[in-house]
């Protein structure tokens, strides 16, 4: 399936806004995202196993916080990073 990259990510992708990637969930695409772009995964997934409070997964038009979504039938994922600051 497709990935959509948020641009503070891209510096691991080589830059690419979209990558491809596979997983019956979101934990196993953050998987093999790490395994392609290693590091990428850390900046997704906390310690604890839970996303991060900045990074918001959408599935199709669903947003999503639950790593454990299943993701048959799903084309796109869109990871998305808030930004912060005064």
């Amino acid at each position: 399936m497709i990935v959509r990259i948020p641009t503070p990510l891209r510096s691991y992708t080589g830059n690419a806004a979209r990558v491809g990637a596979t997983g019956a969930t979101i934990a196993e695409l953050v998987t093999d995202l790490d395994r392609q772009y290693p590091g990428l995964g850390f900046r997704i997934v906390d310690e604890q196993d839970q996303l991060r409070p900045h990074i918001v997964v959408w599935v199709g038009e669903d947003r999503c916080r639950d790593l454990s979504r299943a993701l048959a039938g799903v084309n796109e994922v869109t990871i998305m990073q808030a930004l912060s600051g005064g």
